[in-house]
């Protein structure tokens, strides 16, 4: 049997919005996925929306920065995939720069000398072959620029040949 969905009201979808912004850095397109859920009119939903913004619970910038250096420190994603993941949440390309710029040179290409290292390492068994065509996708799947990758390639084979 169908039973209709049960509207909330505008304060307290105002409430759960607060917190689920003061929970963890959330962008507008997320909060605006959350507010379909509340089958809420169009005004209420625009006047949650500054609400949260006047009152400091949603910033486009701090969740970009926030974003851009979670998954980089924890995820290890390079900024090809960063970028990519912020765009798919509607994010600004002034927004994307911002956070981008929360990566430290020296710390990017440290991480990736280790994640790269130890990729290659975990392919010691395949056959050279094989093994390139790994890693090459699994660093490309991660975000990093090709540039780097071709380049920390034929370091670890010309360190293998010695």
């Amino acid at each position: 049997m169908f039973t209709p969905k049960k509207s909330t009201t505008y304060p307290e979808a105002k409430k759960k919005l607060e917190h689920y912004c003061a929970y963890q850095e959330r962008c507008h397109w997320e909060v605006e996925q959350k507010l379909n859920e509340f089958h809420l009119i169009p005004e209420a939903r625009e006047k949650i929306i500054i609400h949260l913004i006047e009152h400091k619970f949603l910033n486009e910038t701090r969740f970009s920065q926030s974003f851009a250096r979670g998954k980089f420190i924890n995820k290890h994603w390079g900024k090809l995939r960063i970028t990519r993941e912020l765009k798919l949440r509607k994010i600004s390309a002034y927004n994307i720069k911002k956070g981008l710029q929360e990566i430290n040179d020296t710390d990017y290409f440290n991480s990736f000398s280790a994640l790269s290292e130890k990729k290659w390492n975990s392919l010691k068994n395949e056959p050279v072959t094989k093994a390139k065509q790994k890693f090459i996708s699994y660093m490309q799947y991660r975000g990093w620029e090709n540039h780097l990758i071709f380049e920390k390639l034929d370091q670890l084979i010309n360190i293998e040949k010695l």
